[in-house]
């Protein structure tokens, strides 16, 4: 497997739309050592879907990866820019 990790999580939102989606991809093993594919998507929010694909060869997986990539880039999506971190109650904000 290699040293390089492949995970990637990206977002799409228009209010107008009323559209917050994310998707979220990575590379990782079966339980046999196979390279494998993961893709999550679905509302932000929600649990979503989920969709594994496994291959005989990692270059196989990146290649998946990085088109998978291409295409959600194409379509808007982009990382997330803020991360919001929430501590007990508004008093204490």
């Amino acid at each position: 497997m290699s040293v390089q990790p492949y995970h990637l999580y990206i977002e799409r939102a228009d209010p107008a739309k009323n559209m917050a989606r994310y998707y979220a991809i990575e590379i990782g093993q079966t339980l046999f050592g196979e390279p494998c594919l993961t893709r999550r998507w679905g509302r932000i929010g929600k649990r979503g879907q989920e969709k594994h694909h496994v291959f005989e060869r990692e270059e196989e997986a990146v290649r998946l990866f990085l088109d998978l990539v291409k295409q959600k880039r194409a379509r808007g999506y982009r990382p997330k820019t803020t991360v919001r971190y929430f501590y007990g109650s508004r008093k204490d904000r």
